[in-house]
């Protein structure tokens, strides 16, 4: 069975509602402990803004496959202010191309307010297209002969940004309109520069609707998870910006976005970003989700006090700095397949390998690969609560991990206290000697947490599953107490196993006994389990040992020397003591002198037991090579 994960909208999960997710449960605590944080004012140059409560405070997450995890005053609607600005910008971009734009706007960081009045003193053009002098000049650039036609542009590019219909703050425009007197004195400065052509009031007005825009804080997310998609919504999957033009509005925003700020985000959060007046805070890591803040009260540089503090700790916590590396998450999730399709190496009796077969999809194999950061586990979180529904168990293959951050370990721990609180079980593999993964999940195993399970291989791990999952059914153990119950003695009738009840001493092995010996040897016995297990070990060319099956009562093996060789291919092993019976090949051959029923029916039952052994190594090769 193999597993699709490509965000389509019908399998995306409520994470809002679901308190399960990790990531969910960190926004929550993460919005109680800083809902106290007091610093800063409202603000209140436009007085409209200065109506706001300095409570509200809003935390949203979109990642670049359209989940939304929402905390707090999320869905309260605010206005966007300077959030505009990255958009308006990516508008014109795309309307006169980057010549065109950085004709009229520059790209370099004026280390100065986001109100000031900084122009190049050669040309006579805004430093960048963050500030109010670059963002109005901006404004003008959008395509259209008039400025309802430029406004219907900048409404329409909003909308496919935030994901809905853009609307206006009527009372919020008319106060910014009424009191915007050192806007108009920069419009009418780039006016005179010939920045802006036309009529600069016009482009002015259109600048104060736009920062009226009416959003929350789950808008906010999904515009930054626009820009960090390459310039699809993740949510309505409509692309509201060229990818080349992304890449510039994203280096804008990093060199620029925060103001005077800009320098000290960047070396700190080292991420994207963009604030406005009224409180909120976007943050973009490009290729895997974007954030977003809400929270009224500002800093002296303008930007919401709580909005850096949040993006601070988010970015201590799962390593988001965009210069620390950067994988999309879905990468790290390489294959999903069932038990079904790669069960383990114990050979079962008939009748529980057909009960396991139909319980085996309850087990699932996550194969990881790459280096699993906070956004990675995040991902493989949300593919095992979406699929534990289904399942009782779930082995995570760290084979081709290379790295594990601490932030990912941790999410990997949440996700496992929470399955086994649902009575399903999270088990690791592949891990030992791997010290950049063992390391992660040793250092963040929670106080008072018992720790997590890890096996050698998957094969182990597998069985471990199966033997759990077959005890919650309440699938009896099977014992051998005739020969008749043996699968190699199948069709032989009561008069045939008395006859071989004479040539088939019973032997005990103590735990741990060498029962087989890989290589030449003269010993030509069939063993018939009784009771107990024994492992079938092939030894590797490097020293190593890789387990082939294992066995238990009502089970035989060393059939092959029927066929004439008594070369074993493999070492048997006794797990626990073993008690079984024995057959030499060559008192089969006296015995079929006279009986020969007797061995062409044990030969045709080892032939159907070899091409089912056959069909279920290939079923396993394709799966594990998908």
């Amino acid at each position: 069975m193999q597993l699709k994960f490509d965000g389509d909208s019908a399998d995306r999960l409520d994470a809002q509602s679901s308190g399960t997710l990790p990531l969910q449960r960190y926004l929550n605590a993460l919005h109680r402990s800083h809902h106290a944080l007091r610093d800063g004012t409202v603000a209140t140059y436009i007085p409209e803004l200065a109506k706001a409560d300095p409570d509200w405070f809003g935390i949203s997450v979109v990642t670049v496959d359209g989940y939304a995890y929402t905390v707090g005053d999320s869905d309260r609607a605010f206005t966007i202010q300077s959030i505009s600005k990255p958009v308006v910008y990516a508008a014109a971009l795309a309307d006169r191309g980057r010549a065109g734009v950085l004709r009229k706007v520059g790209v370099e960081p004026s280390g100065e307010a986001f109100n000031s009045i900084s122009l190049n003193p050669q040309t006579g053009a805004p430093l960048n297209p963050m500030i109010n002098a670059g963002a109005i000049a901006t404004t003008a650039l959008v395509r259209g002969d008039t400025a309802a036609e430029k406004w219907v542009r900048i409404a329409e590019i909003m909308s496919r940004f935030i994901g809905r219909e853009a609307t206006v703050d009527e009372a919020i425009y008319r106060s910014e309109s009424s009191t915007g007197f050192r806007n108009r004195a920069i419009a009418w400065m780039l006016k005179n520069f010939g920045v802006i052509e036309g009529e600069p009031m016009e482009s002015l007005e259109n600048y104060f609707r736009q920062c009226s825009v009416l959003v929350t804080c789950r808008d906010l997310a999904c515009l930054a998870a626009t820009l960090a998609n390459g310039g699809v919504n993740p949510v309505t999957r409509e692309r509201a910006v060229a990818a080349e033009d992304v890449q510039a509005v994203l280096s804008i925003m990093a060199t620029c976005g925060m103001y005077d700020y800009a320098g000290s985000w960047l070396y700190e959060v080292g991420l994207p970003a963009k604030s406005g007046v009224s409180g909120g805070v976007i943050a973009v890591l490009p290729g895997r989700f974007g954030i977003a803040i809400y929270s009224p009260p500002l800093d002296a540089n303008a930007n919401s006090t709580r909005g850096i503090a949040v993006c601070k700790q988010m970015s201590r916590d799962f390593g988001l700095h965009a210069f620390g590396g950067s994988m999309s998450p879905s990468l790290v999730l390489s294959r999903i397949y069932s038990a079904r399709e790669a069960p383990s190496r114990r050979v079962r009796t008939a009748a529980v390998a057909a009960r396991l077969q139909a319980l085996a999809p309850q087990i699932k194999c996550l194969s990881l690969q790459g280096d699993v950061g906070f956004d990675g586990a995040e991902f493989i979180v949300r593919n095992l609560m979406r699929l534990s529904v289904e399942t009782d168990s779930f082995v995570l293959d760290m084979h081709r991990v290379t790295f594990l951050t601490e932030g990912g370990a941790r999410l990997l721990h949440d996700v496992r206290k929470s399955l086994f609180a649902q009575g399903k079980a999270l088990v690791y593999s592949r891990i030992r000697g791997r010290a950049a993964v063992l390391n992660a999940l040793r250092h963040t195993v929670p106080e008072g947490d018992n720790g997590f399970l890890s096996f050698e291989d998957n094969d182990l791990a597998v069985e471990w599953c199966e033997d759990r999952l077959l005890a919650s059914h309440n699938v009896p153990l099977p014992r051998a107490s005739t020969l008749a119950s043996f699968p190699l003695f199948a069709g032989i009738g009561a008069k045939a196993l008395a006859r071989l009840e004479p040539v088939m001493p019973s032997v005990v092995f103590p735990t741990g006994a060498t029962i087989i010996s890989a290589g030449p040897g003269d010993d030509d016995r069939i063993f018939f389990i009784e009771s107990g297990e024994v492992s079938v070990v092939l030894n590797l060319s490097d020293g190593s040992h890789q387990r082939i099956a294992t066995l238990s009562s009502g089970m035989s093996f060393g059939e092959m020397t029927m066929l004439g060789s008594t070369a074993r291919s493999a070492s048997v092993h006794a797990d626990t003591e073993v008690r079984a019976w024995t057959l030499r090949a060559s008192a089969l051959d006296v015995l079929a002198l006279q009986h020969p029923d007797i061995k062409i029916t044990i030969l045709k039952n080892l032939s159907l037991d070899l091409a089912q052994r056959l069909r279920q190594a290939n079923l396993l090769i394709g799966t594990l090579a998908a």
